[in-house]
């Protein structure tokens, strides 16, 4: 997740002036070298409850676990009051306080597989910054293209959509809930506890209170509880693919968070191949049967 402005010091409205301002960051690009290394993947099949055989050199990285690696690593002293590094650098300094992993877009090249071993360079552009009035406040819209690229050339290209918003009012309109689809498939049930939401923030060495700070995201940032990391869902989403369906090749795969998914009681992952066989929906669902995230994987 991006990093957020300290909360005292966030102005309430997006202004002409200031929108302009942020945009002033499209464009902007950096570039970052890491190593796939083992031990993050070993980290990530325990925490998914796999029995996978111990990575090697080679082994192929499953879609989404490349977020284990280009992990931001600020001092102790640059980070702000929510766990995340201060404002400045690559990202624009949106001030509003809230924000989310709202979803993304993958492409992986075929003939050309993330391994476990491999040096990779990760190119970063902010593609657009947009600004929008929702029924509960300002909203801003930041995408990120990131490139992912190997000895061989490209290998993934993913776009990333970060969404900043408001800080909750008392009063504010709920959205209305979407119902999840009832034609799954496959289905897994998820218990979100403080061990598992601990264990993935550090292996994606993310410091965001809102995973495991329950007085601050009630009390600060509003929520009944601890939230649940989209990437974690997004990532438990394909990992159900891969379950059910193990030799396949996933080629692509778009996701959007609908609605937060607290762990105050257990959640669903679900899937349904098309009938072609050539793409899976899945989604998540809360208690309740409301739709949390969705998305569509396309097969090789």
């Amino acid at each position: 997740m991006p990093p957020m402005q300290d909360a005292d010091t966030s102005p309430t409205t997006i202004d002409a002036a200031l929108l302009a301002h942020l945009q002033t960051w499209q464009g902007r690009t950096e570039s970052r070298d890491d190593v796939l290394t083992a031990a993050p993947v070993s980290g990530l099949a325990a925490t998914l409850d796999r029995d996978d055989a111990p990575p090697q050199s080679g082994t192929a990285l499953p879609p989404l676990w490349h977020w284990l690696y280009f992990l931001p690593q600020p001092r102790q002293s640059e980070i702000g009051p929510d766990g995340h590094p201060r404002r400045g650098g690559f990202l624009p300094p949106v001030p509003l306080p809230r924000r989310m992993w709202a979803g993304g877009r993958l492409r992986w090249e075929a003939g050309n597989p993330l391994q476990v071993g491999q040096a990779l360079q990760r190119t970063s552009t902010i593609q657009s910054v947009k600004h929008k009035a929702g029924r509960t406040g300002d909203l801003v819209f930041v995408q990120v293209e990131h490139q992912f690229s190997n000895a061989q050339g490209l290998a993934l290209t993913e776009e990333h959509d970060i969404v900043y918003r408001a800080a909750a009012q008392p009063g504010d309109p709920v959205p209305p809930p979407t119902p999840a689809p009832r034609d799954a498939a496959w289905q897994r049930t998820i218990v979100p506890d403080d061990v598992l939401l601990f264990r993935y923030s550090a292996l994606t060495f993310n410091g965001h209170r809102i995973h495991y700070d329950r007085k601050y995201v009630t009390e600060v940032e509003g929520y009944p509880g601890l939230i649940v990391h989209g990437p974690l869902i997004a990532t438990l989403l394909l990992d159900l693919l891969r379950r059910e369906m193990p030799g396949a090749v996933v080629a692509g795969f778009d996701f959007k968070a609908v609605r937060p998914t607290f762990d105050l009681h257990p959640f669903s992952v679900h899937g349904c191949p098309s009938a072609d066989g050539r793409s899976v929906a899945l989604w998540a669902q809360d208690h309740e049967g409301w739709l949390t995230m969705q998305g569509t994987a396309t097969l090789a």
